[in-house]
């Protein structure tokens, strides 16, 4: 994101929603840890998350201060609406948390009521101990959600973009199948889907691409490999695309050739595992609901020990390393989905003894009346004929 791919208006508006939650959870100043929260907020794509950096937001609208490694600085200037920009280290060896402590000393931030993220990615179990003793009394809440529950609900603009790379993922599925061929490796044909993303006005993906082929396809996270494609051959892939940082993720099952009976076996259970859990989805209903029906889908054709991976969860705008948000279709979710909501929809079979898996991704808009399938391309097993 840059401060450019929003209207002021809608900038303002999510600072006022987060110092509203600030007020009702008794604290004047956020520490702002995860990047998708620092961007939202104030806008920038910068690559800055790869080191500590961090967003001092306070509960008055007043210029903020942002620090961040120092090669950044440049770019979070120009293109974000943080007033006051700080860089540590790159000329000189620097402690960040040192550059931290001397922030809050200078503004009087300990003197306040502080929350704090702490992202699992973001922020070094030193570092967490560190301001953690830094902060001491002042601290009062792990505010690690409080940005993430207000934005899973995406405003229109958002949506647009959700579209936009919707639409770039269609087009890279249809130039993946078009490179599947005998004797093509599983990294000749992710080159075609990288290339053709990129090509369309994706963004980098948050997470790289998993597509696993014959005896591999038991694998739910297996990176394309220099394994050569056999007549056959079982496959699924899914990779994301982004655009202006805003993700979709799509998965797709292939056979090269006709399918054995059992891969249409499997594939037809992980498909009717999806469309109930699809059409359990509308605003209002308990975010545990479609996991249930995907959950009996699959337990009912006897495969139940064979579903390896959460049934979906939410997609948000992403950096390395995943687009996910923290909603989960899980039996022990306290959520209740939203109209406005992108949720993935992924429920697999993975059968590692058989050397066999299948796995559809589908992300999907909750809306006040069902779901809405964000991809156009065919969700049927895709054949390919040689």
């Amino acid at each position: 994101m840059s401060k450019n791919d929003f209207t002021a208006d809608e900038f303002t508006t999510r600072q006022r929603r987060v110092r509203t939650k600030m007020e009702k959870e008794g604290i004047d100043l956020l520490l702002v840890f995860n990047p998708v929260n620092i961007q939202y907020l104030i806008g920038s794509r910068a690559k800055s998350y790869q080191e500590f950096q961090v967003l001092f937001f306070t509960i008055e609208e007043a210029p903020l201060t942002i620090m961040m490694r120092l090669a950044e600085v440049p770019e979070l200037t120009d293109l974000s609406l943080a007033g006051d920009v700080r860089g540590w280290g790159g000329r000189e060896p620097e402690d960040p948390v040192d550059v931290f402590a001397a922030i809050l000393g200078e503004k009087n931030f300990l003197r306040r009521r502080i929350g704090l993220e702490v992202p699992e990615f973001y922020m070094h179990p030193y570092n967490y101990l560190r301001i953690r003793e830094i902060l001491g009394d002042a601290l009062k809440t792990d505010a690690s959600l409080l940005i993430h529950d207000l934005k899973l609900v995406k405003s229109a603009a958002e949506i647009a973009y959700i579209r936009r790379a919707s639409d770039i993922a269609d087009l890279a599925m249809q130039a993946g199948i078009d490179a599947i061929a005998e004797g093509v490796s599983e990294m000749e044909v992710a080159a075609e889907v990288y290339r053709t993303m990129y090509r369309n006005g994706s963004d980098s993906p948050a997470s790289p691409m998993n597509f696993c082929s014959g005896e591999r396809t038991c694998y739910g996270h297996g990176a394309p490999s220099e394994r050569r494609l056999q007549g056959g051959d079982f496959m699924h892939i899914e990779y994301g695309a982004a655009y202006r940082r805003y993700c979709t993720t799509i998965g797709r099952q292939f056979c090269l050739g006709e399918p054995s009976a059992r891969m249409r076996k499997v594939y037809d259970v992980v498909r009717e595992a999806c469309d109930a859990c699809i059409a359990k989805i509308r605003a209002g209903v308990p975010a545990a609901r479609p996991h249930e029906a995907a959950k009996k889908v699959i337990a009912d054709a006897g495969m139940d020990q064979y579903r390896l991976h959460t049934t979906g969860y939410g997609i948000a705008p992403g950096y390395p390393p995943s687009w996910g948000e923290y909603i989960h279709l899980f039996a022990d979710s306290d959520y209740t989905l939203e109209a406005g909501m992108i949720l993935s929809i992924e429920p697999p079979v993975f059968i590692h003894g058989e050397k066999l898996g299948a796995r559809i991704i589908d992300n999907v808009l909750v809306t006040e009346t069902g779901a809405e399938i964000l991809s156009g391309f065919t969700r049927d097993l895709v054949c390919i004929q040689e």
